[in-house]
């Protein structure tokens, strides 16, 4: 569970700015996603989609300018149901997550 919010992008429209030479990857289940996380600390900065292998999922925490907080709502994958499977729910959401500022 790695607890990130992450966003789409296309593959040609990312770049790595530094660090490229610590990121390590990792492959499980299917071995098509490919998960990359900063060797140093631990984070997962993004990955190869499944679902979309033309697409990366970016962690949010990462990108300069944005934040896990400027969103009001994220939903949440339950985590058992990958999009790119074929069950007749697809992924399900488990829930909502709120950021509800202090006024």
């Amino acid at each position: 569970m790695r607890g990130a919010v992450a966003v789409s992008a296309a593959l040609a429209d990312i770049d790595i700015l530094a660090g490229a030479d610590l990121l390590t990857l990792y492959q499980f289940g299917t071995m098509a996603a490919k998960h990359y996380f900063c060797a140093r600390c631990g984070i997962y900065i993004h990955h190869q989609r499944r679902s979309n292998p033309l697409e990366y999922g970016v962690n949010v925490a990462c990108l300069n300018g944005i934040s896990p907080f400027d969103f009001a709502e994220v939903p949440v994958n339950d985590g058992i149901d990958h999009p790119a499977d074929h069950t007749a729910q697809g992924a399900r959401i488990a829930g909502i997550l709120r950021y509800e500022p202090n006024q």
